[in-house]
């Protein structure tokens, strides 16, 4: 069974994140004993950044800030889907608090909707996000 990293390596909807965890080193992170939690931006939900901010973010100098801003999406413990209840309060592994809100079978976080995402993970449990929580 792979983890995460594994999963976000062979995703071709995921290779901005895939390229972002690497530069960051949360991909040794995302590939130790977890569990984790991920709410996985796609390339399209990067796509919504401004324009030329993903690429400033990659470089060197700004490494911090993309660790930081990937961290806002990764959270302890394995959460399913099913689990997400309107009002939860989940805290980031960057110490952010993010409430979930439920309507209409809708989970979303901010502005961003969350999607189940069916995939064996040994290490955790991956959703989609359609948008990059900021």
């Amino acid at each position: 069974m792979s983890n995460i990293t594994q999963v976000v390596n062979v995703d071709k909807n995921l290779k901005t994140l895939k390229k972002s965890m690497h530069a960051t080193d949360l991909d040794q992170l995302l590939s130790s004993r977890g569990p984790f939690t991920i709410f996985a931006p796609s390339d399209i939900a990067f796509e919504k950044l401004e324009k030329g901010l993903i690429e400033t973010l990659l470089e060197p100098q700004s490494r911090v800030k993309l660790s930081n801003l990937l961290s806002n999406h990764i959270f302890n413990g394995s959460i399913a889907f099913a689990d997400l209840k309107d009002g939860d309060k989940l805290t980031s592994i960057n110490g952010k608090e993010q409430i979930i809100h439920v309507k209409n079978d809708t989970v979303t976080v901010g502005d961003t909707v969350v999607h189940v995402k069916v995939s064996k993970i040994s290490n955790g449990t991956m959703h989609s996000a359609d948008t990059v929580i900021v």
